[in-house]
């Protein structure tokens, strides 16, 4: 199979072909949704939200309780919320409907937007943080998003519950002159340095899933919800929306209708990607990245640059990023085999390595042509002397195949590599203390003529 949706991994050969049929595609780019509405003051960018709730899947086989933001368009709750994609310097309006089946009164704060103005429709009083509305009621929030990055939203009423509970999303701005149908005009930030080719939102959130059931049982018994989160303690680790191994599936598949995002970036060798990192819950997560360090080259929405349209000139690049709670980050990965030591692409299919004399690359395949025609400095043990991996293709060499043993999934569709990423602290990568799970999810790099669907 030439042609992959992103995230096609699953479990079973079985649940691998049912998602393929699915058509439960993904994009290169951030999935959510654009509002209606040019973005001028006249026709703002507008969204409508609509807090619920409903029953989460968690890659244990279980279900938890939770709260989250609806599109009004589809009805169905969300977590993370929509994720909502604007242009800098477009007006903007969302519309947030409460439909909580508790009494809780629910709100919308856009942190890092300046100028937010809230209108009252119905049902509204004034919060802690921002004008909140009560059941049945609807507020409007109104701002001008005059900064790209990557952005939060979240519920600025009893935040330590609602929060936890699910009332969060991500938000894009992106700079006013991107063009997504054009390579050359993908952009993170106006500034030069700031260029990708593929961009993917990774929103690190934790739960503590005996507060979610007492909500639960509360909200049953058709009782006021009364818990103590002092006493929070989080069991349950989620990249967007989704623990382990459900991070791997595409897209809006239908047995995870409140999850609709997937998790698992995909390139090619030479690509940089952007990743949109967002800590959007209450515990630190050190998120790990095998295959290469990660490049920080904007934290909250501002560029990493020692003067204004200096660019990232103070980007820092680590394997490990400390993701801190309520921080988002912009990071750029770039992956090309460069002095692993042998040759990536393999020593006997007869490819050649049309070497740039300034780079040493390969400018097409991004092979590092000193390496070329090196050997695997490794004999490899014989097939019955190793426990082979779900992703393994049977070879070492990318978009190569081997010989894989009898039994064996063959998930690993292209041949492609697999990098784990991950957060650092252990029992974040359990689900209930089910491993594996939680905040995990791959890297995939495919082989250069693999169509990378977008």
């Amino acid at each position: 199979m030439n042609n992959v949706p992103r995230a096609f991994q699953g479990l079973t050969a079985l649940a691998l072909a049912f998602l393929l049929m699915a058509g439960g595609e993904a994009s290169a780019r951030v999935s959510g949704t654009s509002g209606s509405g040019d973005g001028s003051p006249a026709a703002p960018k507008t969204f409508n939200l609509v807090a619920k709730d409903a029953q989460l899947v968690t890659g244990d086989g279980n279900t938890i309780y939770g709260w989250g933001y609806a599109d009004a368009g589809t009805g169905t709750m969300q977590y993370p919320g929509p994720v909502l994609l604007v242009n800098q310097n477009d007006t903007v309006v969302v519309n947030l409907t409460n439909a909580l089946p508790v009494g809780q009164p629910v709100s919308l704060v856009f942190p890092g937007q300046q100028g937010v103005a809230a209108t009252c429709v119905s049902a509204c009083t004034d919060g802690l943080l921002a004008k909140q509305v009560a059941p049945g009621g609807q507020v409007s929030y109104r701002f001008v998003a005059s900064q790209a990055g990557t952005y939060r939203y979240h519920s600025g009423s009893n935040p330590s519950l609602q929060i936890d509970m699910g009332l969060v999303g991500a938000m894009v701005v992106r700079p006013a002159a991107f063009d997504a149908g054009n390579p050359a005009a993908r952009k993170a930030y106006p500034q030069a340095g700031t260029e990708f080719d593929r961009e993917f939102l990774l929103m690190l959130t934790e739960m503590d899933a005996a507060m979610h059931d007492a909500v639960y049982q509360q909200v049953r018994s058709n009782q006021p919800v009364t818990v103590d989160t002092s006493a929070f303690y989080a069991t349950m680790w989620f990249i967007n929306g989704r623990t382990a191994p459900d991070t791997l599936l595409a897209d809006s598949v239908p047995w995870l209708p409140n999850q609709p995002y997937a998790a698992a970036p995909i390139m090619h060798p030479g690509e940089r990607i952007l990743i949109r990192e967002i800590n959007a819950g209450r515990d630190l997560h050190p998120f790990h990245h095998h295959g290469a360090h990660m490049l920080l080259i904007a934290r909250d929405a501002r560029v990493l640059e020692s003067a204004s349209g200096a660019g990232p000139d103070l980007a820092s690049a680590d394997f490990t990023i400390r993701s801190i709670p309520g921080q988002t980050m912009d990071l750029i990965f770039e992956w090309t085999g460069k002095n692993i030591g042998w040759d990536v692409y393999g020593t006997s299919n007869g490819h050649a390595c049309h070497e740039n004399a300034v780079t040493h690359f390969d400018p097409v395949t991004h092979e590092w042509c000193p390496d070329h025609g090196k050997p695997l400095p490794v004999v490899l043990p014989n097939q019955q002397d190793v426990q082979m991996g779900e992703y393994y293709s049977g070879s070492p060499y990318l978009g190569q195949f081997g010989v894989l043993p009898q039994g064996h999934p063959g998930l690993n569709e292209n041949a492609g590599y697999f990098h784990i990423w991950h957060s650092h602290n252990e029992k974040e990568i359990t689900t209930n203390n089910v491993f594996p799970g939680g905040m995990k999810t791959f890297l995939i790099i495919e082989a250069p003529g693999v169509n990378i669907v977008e």
